[in-house]
């Protein structure tokens, strides 16, 4: 008895029947009818086992107690439990009832089968639409990706006529940049060639006065040769210098106010083509300012020297021929504007570039020199060297750093304190006539400017800056003809 105790307990027949009951329960409103009987009838079959199993061990137990023992417990309990069950008693039914039931049985059945069927073919139609569905999804799918892909290439293609239109806009820039620059060209050529044609009137004037005085100095050498002596009683003892104007006196005015122009156009033009080549090498914008006022300063220092010593050549040069009702002052300066080509503007370029590397006042890289710069202080020289020949000759106004500000001299800069009393540094030189300002310069103010009272033009050796190999004199080889080598056949 206590082996067949064992295995049942082993087996965990109960555990395996609650499991069971448990699964049944939980999947009872899913599965079929038939399902659930099926269950139900398994579920009997393991009680029956299970029943067996146990009438055996009652059986064993009885046993083992001989003939009485347990009569009173099989007595009191298990013949009224065998009684309740096995007895039979009458249905309170009807045999109509009964099989009423039986129909009612047969037509729940058949309703479970056709909702069952009901059930199927609308998870089959569910399961079509869910089909066709998922069709329209990947169709509209497609059709998102080929928009995403057309959108694309309809961004890339505006993006490139963007570029395309772009690129035109800079390039019809350039052009209308070109073509601005080409009508200044042209109008710098008419205003010259109206230039010209000026000078070319006042040549025939000029021509034709030399003609009436060459016949008028004719008839006087024919009279002063007479033997007759009444000639020689009504000469003139000296002639007048006003019966003789000389070029300069004739083309005064047309070349000073070509000069006065000239000088605008170097502030508007050279000075800023400058400005930009310097801006490469050195970034401070005050020191590129500073060393192209010095460069205009100095030029005109060194053209006035050059035209002393020019004007005292041609002297001494004229001197041995001069002859005529004018001065030899008026003759040399008659000449030198005749011939102003004759000026060696290298070598004052030069002069002007060794002063420059030697100014305390300015520094430069020194992987480059102040040649970059040649053309506006080649200019400036020519300018300052024609304007010599003026009477009274133009010159530039003296100017200081710390200097107090005169409105008319200067212009204030734009990035000056138009409230500050002191000039910081100069722009451009103001061009004066005598002691009148013809043409203003330019000036920054600012508050803290040092105040001095005159300019030192003394270099100091420690601050000098030694010349590069790319400083030398590179164009002695290339210099127009100087006075020195004035003939007297070129006079």
């Amino acid at each position: 008895m206590a082996d067949s105790l064992r295995r049942l307990t082993n087996a965990s027949a109960f555990s395996v029947l609650q499991d069971k009951l448990e699964s049944w329960h939980g999947d009872y409103h899913v599965i079929t009818c038939d399902q659930n009987l099926n269950r139900c009838c398994e579920l009997i079959e393991l009680t029956a086992k299970i029943q067996g199993q146990l009438f055996a061990i009652l059986n064993l137990t009885a046993a083992e107690g001989g003939h009485y023992a347990g009569v009173d417990t099989l007595k009191t309990r298990l013949l009224p439990w065998l009684g309740a069950c096995f007895s039979v008693s009458r249905p309170s039914a009807t045999d109509d009832s009964s099989l009423q039931l039986i129909q009612d049985s047969a037509e729940k059945d058949k309703r479970l089968r056709e909702l069952s069927l009901s059930h199927e073919s609308d998870m089959k139609k569910m399961e079509a639409q869910l089909c066709s569905t998922r069709l329209q999804l990947e169709a509209a799918r497609a059709e998102f990706m080929d928009a995403q892909k057309e959108l694309d290439e309809t961004r890339s293609k505006s993006a490139t006529a963007l570029l395309a239109t772009e690129d035109e806009l800079l390039q019809l820039k350039a052009d209308l940049r070109a073509t601005n620059e080409q009508v200044e060209i042209y109008r710098r050529k008419l205003d010259a060639l109206d230039e010209y044609e000026r000078q070319i009137r006042l040549l025939r004037d000029e021509v034709s006065c030399l003609n009436a005085e060459k016949a008028r100095l004719h008839d006087r050498l024919v009279r002063s040769r007479s033997p007759s002596p009444l000639p020689q009683l009504n000469r003139s003892p000296s002639p007048r210098r006003s019966e003789s104007p000389t070029r300069a006196h004739l083309t005064r005015s047309s070349r000073h106010a070509r000069l006065v122009s000239r000088f605008s156009d170097l502030y508007a033009v050279e000075r800023l083509e400058a400005q930009s080549i310097l801006r490469r090498y050195i970034a401070d914008l005050e020191m590129v300012q500073k060393i192209i006022y010095i460069a205009v300063v100095e030029s005109f220092q060194t053209a006035k020297l050059a035209y002393r010593q020019f004007k005292l050549r041609v002297r001494k040069t004229l001197s041995t021929s001069h002859f005529g009702p004018e001065s030899l002052e008026d003759a040399a300066v008659d000449y030198i504007v005749r011939n102003l080509d004759l000026y060696d503007v290298q070598t004052s370029v030069n002069d002007v570039i060794n002063a420059m590397n030697v100014n305390p006042r300015i520094s430069f890289p020194p992987e480059v020199d102040y040649a970059l710069i040649g053309t506006l202080i080649r200019e400036s020289c020519r300018v300052a060297f024609a304007m010599q020949t003026l009477e009274p000759p133009l010159d530039l106004a003296f100017a200081s750093d710390g200097e107090l500000y005169n409105d008319s001299k200067y212009l204030r800069s734009y990035d000056s304190e138009f409230t500050a009393p002191l000039v910081m540094y100069h722009v451009w030189p103001a061009l004066t006539e005598g002691n009148a300002v013809i043409v203003k310069g330019e000036a920054v103010t600012r508050r803290g400017a040092p105040w001095r009272r005159s300019r030192s033009r003394s270099a100091s050796p420690t601050r000098s800056r030694s010349l590069s190999p790319t400083r030398g004199l590179r164009f002695s080889s290339k210099r127009s003809l100087s006075p020195e080598r004035l003939r007297a056949s070129h006079l």
